[in-house]
């Protein structure tokens, strides 16, 4: 850790979100002057973090800041963990360095200045709120092997929120998790090799804990976060648990691929045997969604005829 993140971090070790502290006390535990810790405190803002500033009582935090703890990440961790306070964007990183990754190696960020969804899309990623991770994993079946695999990544997210007491959860094909019908987390899988031979997987996810009000106002779509939740999972203990739960669901897809997995996204499907929209374009295709099938494609049936479709240019809204 570099000092200028050295620094902030201890700061925000000291900030509350119940009571204010002074500049000056900040100051003498960091060993700072004022200036430098008003500075600082600017820096973070820029970052995402929304801090109240009161003349005469010094600084708040909004809300509570889920951060990890690196300590524990590492630790608790079997694989090797790359924690950054700020990071470009997790899946370019471990894509950067698949050569030298094995399965299971997990990056992990508090802050991502270019964070990316699906489509080339901003995955907005303020400093602490939310989970931004991504992890490592080698098929040496090639890329054709990989087809439905974010989908065993939603059920083993799901599986593991639920095993936190996070309640209303849903999926949304192909690679959406949703609370109470807003999107509370999604994933994007970048792959490198051949159809038929080895083939480098980076399996980036990020899962809304606590949004912010200025950012809620950058999503264009509606969302969720874990706030609502009578007691928010410890966001370490959540990771960690995702980890262990990513690494046993894909052997078990290595070994037997999707059919293990379509009992439980049935479950928790969002469309299903409702009237949907598949956007394809340049048409549309309507009818009533039957789940998925083996390689992870939706099944949509219409006039009787159920026919399967995949690709990474399909998106699925509820038919009007």
């Amino acid at each position: 850790m570099n000092e200028h993140w050295d620094k902030k971090a201890q700061i925000i070790g000291l900030l509350d979100h119940t009571e204010f502290i002074s500049g000056e006390l900040i100051a003498q535990q960091v060993g700072l002057s004022r200036t430098a810790v008003n500075n600082h405190i600017a820096q973070l803002e820029t970052y995402g973090v929304d801090i109240f500033s009161v003349k005469g009582k010094g600084y708040k935090l909004a809300k509570q800041l889920p951060i990890f703890d690196k300590s524990k990440l590492v630790n608790n961790i079997e694989n090797r963990c790359f924690y950054f306070h700020e990071i470009e964007s997790t899946n370019a990183f471990m894509l950067q360095h698949a050569d030298e990754l094995k399965n299971g190696d997990i990056c992990i960020a508090e802050y991502q200045s270019a964070g990316r969804g699906r489509r080339g899309r901003q995955w907005v990623s303020p400093y602490g709120q939310h989970v931004y991770a991504s992890l490592f994993w080698r098929l040496n079946q090639g890329m054709n092997a990989a087809m439905g695999l974010s989908l065993v990544v939603a059920c083993s997210i799901v599986t593991s929120l639920k095993a936190f007491g996070v309640d209303g959860l849903g999926v949304k094909w192909p690679n959406d998790i949703y609370r109470d019908n807003k999107k509370l987390a999604g994933i994007l899988i970048e792959l490198s090799g051949h159809s038929i031979d080895e083939c480098h997987l980076v399996i980036g996810f990020g899962i809304n804990m606590s949004m912010s009000e200025q950012h809620a106002e950058q999503i264009d779509q509606p969302w969720s976060d874990l706030t609502s939740l009578n007691s928010m999972p410890d966001k370490t203990q959540l990771l960690t648990a995702i980890h262990k739960q990513l690494k046993v669901d894909l052997m078990q897809f290595e070994a037997e691929g999707m059919e293990p997995f379509i009992p439980q996204w049935q479950e928790y499907d969002l469309f299903y045997d409702k009237q949907i929209n598949l956007l394809m374009a340049p048409n549309n295709v309507t009818g009533t969604c039957k789940g998925i099938d083996k390689q992870g494609a939706v099944l949509l049936e219409h006039n009787g005829v159920i026919t399967s479709y995949i690709g990474g240019e399909i998106s699925l809204r509820g038919s009007e």
